[in-house]
């Protein structure tokens, strides 16, 4: 009769990780904290000042948080285009995230121009100061995404002149895993600005 292989501990699951990927979930862990604390902070700030002015989110955080969205769907068809060995396909759908990663800052700088011209300032009532930091330290985070992208797309495009380096670059599971770690820390800034979203909208 078959024996049943003793159920791994999860120090022996994180022994068996890349020594990147263990870094990664730990730098996510440490974000998530950081965020956590913050916005516990931003709840208990008197949220009610901002619920007295009676505005609403500003306009560009809700298209920055559909292109973030979006982003977050190019950034699965990265892993499944890498899947299949089709570097083109997964060329666009990099430079696709990059895009709108791009356009999800520039609406996050006009929806801080909201809340100025709203009389929301950053050095106003500490709820309106909250936003600020909330949405500047994610997009500081986002940032750190996107400058290895422009790394990613540099590399993609030697290997697309090169049918060796090409063929190389596509089955080494050195570039899976760094595939695959990018776009698991861009869908985690996809659900961390999520919940700051949701928690912006309720407190308008």
């Amino acid at each position: 009769m078959r024996q049943t292989p003793p159920t791994k501990t999860w120090f022996q699951k994180i022994e068996k990780q890349h020594p990147y990927e263990t870094l990664l979930y730990l730098a996510m862990l440490g974000s998530g904290i950081i965020f956590l604390f913050l916005a516990l902070s931003f709840f208990f700030s008197g949220r009610e000042y901002l619920q007295g002015l009676n505005e609403q989110v500003p306009f560009a955080f809700m298209v920055s948080t559909f292109l973030l969205v979006l982003s977050g769907y190019t950034a699965v068809k990265m892993r499944l285009h890498y899947q299949e060995e089709n570097i083109d396909k997964l060329y666009r759908s990099l430079k696709s995230t990059f895009i709108l990663g791009l356009l999800f800052i520039a609406f996050q700088i006009f929806g801080w121009k909201e809340l100025t011209d709203r009389g929301i300032n950053f050095t106003g009532i500490p709820s309106g100061s909250f936003l600020y930091v909330l949405s500047g330290i994610h997009v500081l985070h986002l940032l750190g995404a996107m400058t290895f992208a422009v790394i990613l797309l540099v590399e993609f495009r030697k290997a697309q002149q090169d049918v060796v380096r090409r063929l190389v670059w596509a089955t080494n599971p050195y570039e899976k895993l760094r595939i695959r770690l990018f776009t698991v820390y861009w869908q985690f800034m996809d659900a961390v600005w999520l919940i700051l979203f949701l928690l912006f909208v309720l407190s308008f």
